[in-house]
């Protein structure tokens, strides 16, 4: 890999992508519960082989975007919709009841990467409405420069590169996608990631996945939290 280095402003990490569920928001698995109630309003029995087979379906495709997830698992285009409708609702209030909190550290480190010149985006599989509930749930509506889901994107979340390159593009942060950081807990997010030719690809351990899932789906580095990624783009620039 080509180090970057500061001498050279055309090789600068000046823009940072981060997802949220699972690297900068912890959310205490609320993405089961509520796909549960979700599936529950659907008529899948709570206990069933359904049920647990459409639950490792979710865990296992983490980072997605939710209304793709409930198109694979329920076929026609209304169920999904209806399975969707019914998750955000059952996150919104999971989320307005305060079962979220910040990873440790996580505001720290977007603090300090705005404070060192760069341009942080936060991106989500979720829909906008749960997306804005989060936000505001740990005030965090002013804390970056732009928020991303799959509909401002064109409507492909993860594994598809669309919200990265739809940062690159709304920000006008930097001059090649090579000068992109992209940091997420799961394999989509690193997959994301490699297909936008971002410059570090960055798994972080605090959430659905582990270091080799993460690093078989292309991850550069692997790192206990978000909260250290200032540093580690200070020694990749170094």
């Amino acid at each position: 890999m080509k180090k970057l280095t500061t001498q050279n402003p055309e090789n600068r990490l000046g823009l940072i992508v981060l997802d949220m569920a699972g690297t900068t928001v912890a959310d205490g698995g609320l993405v089961e519960q509520a796909f549960s109630a979700a599936a529950e309003r659907l008529g899948v029995e709570p206990g069933s082989a359904d049920h647990a087979e459409k639950l490792d379906y979710v865990r296992a495709t983490m980072g997605e975007s939710k209304i793709s997830v409930f198109r694979h698992l329920f076929g026609d285009e209304d169920r999904a919709q209806q399975a969707n409708t019914a998750f955000e609702g059952a996150y919104g209030e999971l989320v307005d009841g305060g079962r979220i909190a910040p990873i440790p550290g996580a505001r720290e480190a977007i603090e300090r990467l705005k404070g060192e010149g760069r341009t942080v985006v936060l991106s989500t599989g979720f829909a906008r409405t749960t997306q804005d509930a989060i936000l505001a749930a740990l005030g965090w509506q002013e804390l970056v420069a732009l928020t991303l889901c799959p509909a401002d994107a064109g409507g492909r979340g993860r594994p598809y590169p669309d919200m990265v390159l739809a940062a690159f593009l709304r920000t006008g942060a930097v001059d090649g996608v090579q000068q992109t950081v992209v940091a997420g807990d799961t394999s989509y997010d690193m997959l994301s990631g490699v297909r936008s030719g971002a410059g570090l690809v960055v798994g972080v351990l605090t959430g659905a996945h582990d270091k080799d899932q993460l690093t078989r789906h292309g991850a550069t580095h692997v790192l206990g939290s978000v909260a250290e990624l200032p540093d580690l783009i200070a020694r990749a620039e170094a």
